[in-house]
């Protein structure tokens, strides 16, 4: 029996803390660029959250049960967790981090559409068909709609939003990996380790690799990591596991449209991001697609009661 339940006051703020941290990551990220390359950052990251996972499941007595059938399904979420990270952190070299934000966020869009080709019950209903034909249309206005850059924004700021496009669509990709293989019945703590096992090993490569291994031992540079590691790859990841043990999914995914508007605001007032009206009349109905795909069900069942 599912005894997970709807939304209430607790879940509500935790979820709205939530949104706002996933939204600011990249304008952290973004922010303290030109002391730690964003790529080196989340290597490091992902490396730090990566023990403190791995002492949690200590102090529980978990186990990686790497017979159990997780393994290869557990190294496919860690490359495909690495390479979303890896494209987020080279599109914020091109591209504004409220941006990035909006095109990461799609994840949600891409999931539905693999869950639906792979697993009966996760079949799209017309409501769902709608926020995607919506988000694609928000999309191609967001990329195509705009103006020629100003003096203030990159020449290639188009390249840097297609790599995070690719970046949600990799997030979209582990999302189906994970529900239709063993993962789907494992730890949220051992998937979780796989993603961020893969992400430290492929940046610190990647970082390496493309002559982005500098690093500024700055207060924000500190502070930064702090953040990024201990609050986001650590604490938000578990709170959030926390959630969906105990309430229902598709009510909390509605909330991730939150997300982008946070990152949109926060790299607009941290960061003087110029935020342009075709972007914005792009982002709308990106965002009201993602409410409908996630919550589609709920959606529904909120337009019957008004009827």
């Amino acid at each position: 029996m599912d005894t997970r339940k709807a939304l209430d006051p607790q879940a509500i703020t935790l979820m709205l803390v939530l949104c706002a941290i996933w939204g600011m990551q990249q304008v952290v990220l973004k922010a303290t660029a030109a002391d730690i390359a964003p790529v080196m950052q989340i290597g490091l990251r992902s490396g730090v959250a990566a023990l403190l996972v791995g002492l949690v499941m200590l102090a529980r007595g978990e186990r990686m049960r790497l017979s159990d059938g997780t393994l290869k399904p557990g190294v496919v979420v860690g490359v495909l967790f690495g390479l979303e990270f890896l494209l987020v952190a080279e599109g914020l070299r091109h591209t504004s981090a409220s941006h990035m934000v909006v095109f990461l966020y799609t994840a949600p869009i891409f999931a539905a559409l693999g869950l639906h080709w792979r697993l009966p019950a996760e079949r799209l209903g017309p409501l769902q068909w709608v926020g995607i034909a919506l988000a694609f249309g928000g999309l191609a206005l967001a990329f195509f709609g705009r103006s020629q850059a100003t003096a203030t924004e990159p020449s290639n700021i188009l390249w840097g939003d297609f790599l995070g496009l690719l970046g949600g669509m990799a997030w979209g990709a582990t999302t189906v990996v994970v529900r239709c293989s063993a993962l789907a019945g494992a730890p949220a703590t051992q998937t979780l380790l796989y993603q961020l096992i893969g992400a430290f090993v492929l940046l610190l490569a990647g970082a390496f690799a493309t002559g982005q291994a500098h690093f500024n031992p700055t207060p924000q540079v500190w502070a930064s990591l702090a953040f990024h590691s201990l609050v986001v790859s650590f604490a938000s990841f578990l709170v959030w596991f926390w959630l969906l043990r105990h309430y229902l999914a598709s009510r909390l995914g509605v909330f991730s449209f939150l997300t982008p508007l946070f990152g949109i605001a926060f790299g607009a007032w941290l960061l003087g991001e110029p935020v342009e009206a075709s972007f914005l009349l792009g982002a709308v109905p990106v965002l009201v697609g993602i409410v409908l795909v996630s919550g589609g069900g709920w959606v529904a069942q909120l337009f019957r009661r008004q009827g």
